[in-house]
């Protein structure tokens, strides 16, 4: 069907409902949303941290954000699946743009990403962060931390990022063990599924490893999260390098052995209990990526977290 509008990125209109842009063409904000700094009335925003100088080996995820936006296009005015609704129909959601910084200064970004996520939390809406290298979900979680208390972590990925930490590093493999230590999340609430590489610590967090998964059905994955949450606020944290490789060729530090786009998304789709305050999609890495794969895996992942908004929207209209 030929569109009927354009350009839903900047056009005037309400942040809900549908867009009509074609496939090929218009504004690229994540999903045809309002591109907007207006904040007010806003039940999602969703908000790009295009930084990657903290990776350990390949860069590129500062290019992440854009290309999940583009990737995004694919999502048309139908009904999104498996969520079986216009998303936005009910959901107010608002594309704020990126963060800017200056990438002469890296030992800056942590403490400008919290004080500018801190301030989009003031509005109570749910913040969806679209990175960028895994570094920027310390920082996220400071500025969640405050605002609702110790969360419960629910970390998608091939690695355990808990290598040691000065304090001072700026460093995407070690987010979980700044975050333990500075009790911004809670070991015993928190979980870690993908895992395929070892780390010298824990901290006490469940593990679900690559190869477990494999002889673990979705339902039992989902369940297993839920329980070890237990009702508590939940930050989700997705390092696309959770998914083989196979399925995620565009990440700075692929690993073989993990599990499919279908399976994992199958999991996400399965958190409707989750009471889920803040959630990012990192190291997304274009120029290792082919046909756009990763990319539009990354976005699927931000999508389906905005279907479990909607849906929690829903459940808790009077």
């Amino acid at each position: 069907m030929p569109s009927t509008s354009i350009d839903n990125a900047f056009v005037p209109g309400p942040i809900t409902g549908a867009a009509s842009d074609p496939t090929y063409a218009g504004a690229l904000s994540f999903m045809r949303r309002k591109f907007s700094k207006r904040v007010a009335g806003a039940d999602v925003i969703i908000w790009g941290i295009p930084f990657d100088s903290a990776v350990s080996n390949r860069p590129g995820a500062r290019f992440g954000p854009q290309a999940m936006r583009r990737a995004s296009t694919i999502f048309d005015n139908d009904p999104q699946y498996p969520f079986e609704r216009d998303l936005f129909d009910k959901l107010a959601v608002i594309d704020y743009g990126d963060f800017l910084h200056d990438y002469g200064y890296p030992n800056r970004v942590p403490r400008l990403v919290e004080k500018e996520a801190a301030k989009l939390l003031r509005t109570d809406a749910l913040l969806i962060s679209l990175g960028g290298d895994h570094s920027v979900t310390y920082p996220l979680l400071k500025a969640h931390a405050a605002r609702h208390g110790p969360l419960a972590l629910v970390h998608f990925d091939a690695h355990q990022d808990t290598w040691p930490d000065d304090g001072k590093r700026v460093d995407h493999g070690s987010f979980v063990t700044r975050a333990v230590r500075e009790g911004l999340i809670v070991p015993d609430y928190s979980i870690q599924i993908g895992i395929r590489t070892h780390a010298p610590e824990s901290h006490g967090i469940r593990i679900v490893h690559g190869y477990e998964l494999e002889d673990m059905t979705v339902a039992e994955i989902a369940t297993a999260i839920e329980r070890r949450v237990d009702g508590r606020q939940a930050y989700i944290t997705f390092d696309i390098d959770c998914l083989d490789p196979a399925f995620a060729p565009g990440t700075g530090t692929p690993v073989a052995g993990g599990p499919s786009s279908a399976k994992m998304l199958g999991v996400l789709r399965r958190l409707t209990h989750l009471h889920i305050v803040g959630a990012d999609i990192v190291e997304v890495s274009p120029p290792y990526d082919h046909a756009d794969i990763t990319a539009i895996a990354g976005a699927t992942v931000a999508m389906h977290y905005l279907g479990l908004a909607a849906e929690r929207k829903v459940r808790r209209k009077p």
